[in-house]
């Protein structure tokens, strides 16, 4: 184990609220974080060391960044794997492997049938002649995603009837994409899962999750399911973050689809990451999700992940602004800004905490 972690840098690829929160949790630890990310107004620059505004293919300015931190990770998935493989030589976590995976739909699909989890029925989609053969067999209703990017919602095409084959493939580009069957589910939930460099690996009470206009709304902890559902989706989360060999916090999400009494897990999405579904952690864990990640990448023991009581968190849009004044009265709420300087309609500016 590393016994000098506090005086060490952290260089985090990406600087949005998930590299701010990591950059408070390291300051608790005595870790400084050091920044690199193409946006000159990011929200981790207001609590971070130091940061290089740069193109993450911008191989001289990787070089130092590189020069300046003693362990690299990232903040969310869509950094170029290239950006990883340029900086080889450097501890970086989790690995290129584990992020290529998580970057493309269809690849990730195709991994986690392989472990023997459950997901939606799923066909690859090229072209439009390649959708409606897929839907021929799967159906509607359905869902279009592009394989890469897109995340809240983006990127993707509901199909209520095979009519709509050509206008669904043009409304995402005419990317390449993944056909998922629709399925109807009673919750969704999703796991926090972490695994150190020791190859230790916990675990977070299940949460449920709800969407708004696919954008995550409300997170409560304990999730309303059986014990035994709960033990099997964090069973689910450790198979595949081992599979992985993956180091670090990510999050499982999954649907639960109810049959009489019985309830049964579809596996949903990866993020390779912290996740905003984690964030009731800060006040509602023994250990956050952020000082986790950070045990993990930096060669520490793993942090108790027990939680404090009954959790809710509520993520704050641009619109929710108005309503600061009266969460910042309420004597049982924890406010997290995210110091983003426009408000935009649907925008993650924040979250609010309560634990009973």
């Amino acid at each position: 184990m590393n016994n000098v972690f506090y005086n060490q840098t952290l260089g985090i690829l990406g600087g949005g609220q998930l590299a701010r929160m990591l950059s408070l949790a390291a300051a608790n630890l005595g870790i400084k974080t050091h920044i690199f990310c193409p946006e000159t107004d990011s929200p981790a620059f207001d609590v971070s060391a130091s940061h290089i505004v740069a193109e993450y293919s911008d191989i001289q300015s990787l070089q130092l960044f590189a020069s300046k931190v003693d362990v690299v990770t990232f903040e969310f998935e869509n950094v170029p794997t290239a950006t990883l493989e340029h900086l080889h030589s450097m501890h970086v976590y989790p690995c290129a492997k584990a992020l290529a995976i998580t970057q493309d739909r269809m690849v990730e699909k195709t991994f986690m049938a392989g472990l023997e989890l459950e997901t939606a029925p799923f066909a690859q989609i090229s072209t439009v002649s390649d959708l409606q053969k897929a839907l021929e067999t799967i159906g509607t209703p359905s869902i279009l995603k592009t394989r890469r990017m897109g995340y809240d919602g983006k990127g993707q095409a509901k199909i209520l009837s095979k009519s709509e084959a050509s206008s669904a493939f043009a409304s995402i580009g005419e990317q390449p994409a993944i056909l998922e069957g629709f399925i109807k589910f009673q919750r969704e939930i999703s796991v926090i899962v972490a695994r150190n460099r020791d190859g230790e690996t916990t675990t977070y009470d299940v949460c449920e999750n709800d969407h708004r206009d696919h954008i995550l709304f409300r997170t409560t902890v304990p999730a309303c399911i059986a014990s035994d559902t709960a033990t099997k989706a964090q069973a689910a989360a450790l198979k595949i973050i081992e599979a992985l060999d993956y180091v670090g916090v990510m999050a499982v999400e999954m649907f639960v689809v109810n049959e009489g009494k019985n309830e049964r897990l579809v596996m949903n999405e990866i993020a390779p990451r912290v996740h905003n579904s984690g964030h009731w952690t800060i006040e509602g864990a023994k250990t956050s999700q952020f000082e986790q990640h950070l045990r993990c990448v930096m060669g520490l023991p793993l942090g108790s992940t027990r939680a404090r009581g009954i959790i809710e968190m509520n993520n704050l849009l641009g619109e929710d602004m108005h309503r600061l004044p009266e969460l910042v009265a309420m004597p049982d709420a924890y406010l997290h800004i995210y110091g983003k300087k426009h408000a935009v309609k649907g925008r993650k500016m924040g979250h609010v905490t309560f634990v009973k």
